[in-house]
């Protein structure tokens, strides 16, 4: 579903909500509204994945290159935002860091990925110190605006810059957390409205 951060100022109402009411469409067709999303692509319509995803090249907090391929064969959560956000990214990673140890023993299997929309002022070094906040293991990534804007449109996740006073700015952006399956394929949404138990459900459908 998405959701842009309540938190933030940004676009107008419409297009502010735009996102959550496609968002929840998407959710309840798995993605059959996605082919609609990808006008003027250059690739065959058979080669569309049949919802949120794809392939992708971005930079860990290591400095070394990251792709879909290293997610192969392993569930995983993927949430965008960015390091400076000051509430509805770190309440939703601790969410997911909550709701894997509810998991037990499957919690292993998960994956939690968290991709940073702001390379202009998280390095893949802070992204990586950023993550260890959450007492879980989190895969932290960014990358250039081309490889960003790529992954963004995969997903369908909407990222605005807002500016600020003083010449800063903060960023406006989907706040729902995609699950993907272990062949990287859309399964479901964790939303910001979603309660642990709702989304406790989803995360033991993916991981089952």
């Amino acid at each position: 579903m998405t959701i842009t951060d309540p938190n933030h100022t940004g676009p107008s109402p419409l297009k502010r909500w735009r996102g959550p009411l496609w968002g929840l469409a998407m959710a309840a067709a798995l993605g059959m509204a996605w082919y609609e999303g990808q006008t003027g692509s250059t690739r065959p319509a058979a080669a569309l994945p049949a919802g949120p995803g794809g392939a992708f090249a971005l930079t860990a907090s290591d400095g070394t290159t990251f792709t879909e391929r290293n997610l192969a064969g392993r569930p995983f959560a993927i949430y965008f935002g960015f390091t400076r956000c000051p509430e509805v990214c770190p309440t939703s990673l601790a969410k997911l860091a909550r709701l894997r140890a509810k998991l037990g023993s499957d919690g292993a299997r998960l994956a939690i990925v968290f991709v940073s929309v702001d390379p202009g002022h998280d390095k893949p070094a802070d992204i990586g110190r950023y993550v260890t906040l959450f007492g879980t293991p989190i895969i932290g990534l960014t990358g250039s605006e081309t490889q960003l804007a790529q992954i963004t449109k995969a997903y369908g996740v909407y990222v605005a810059k807002v500016p600020q006073p003083g010449g800063d700015y903060t960023i406006d952006h989907t706040a729902a957390t995609y699950l993907m399956d272990a062949n990287g394929q859309f399964s479901n949404l964790i939303t910001h409205d979603d309660t642990d138990e709702a989304a406790l459900v989803k995360l033991r459908q993916l991981v089952s």
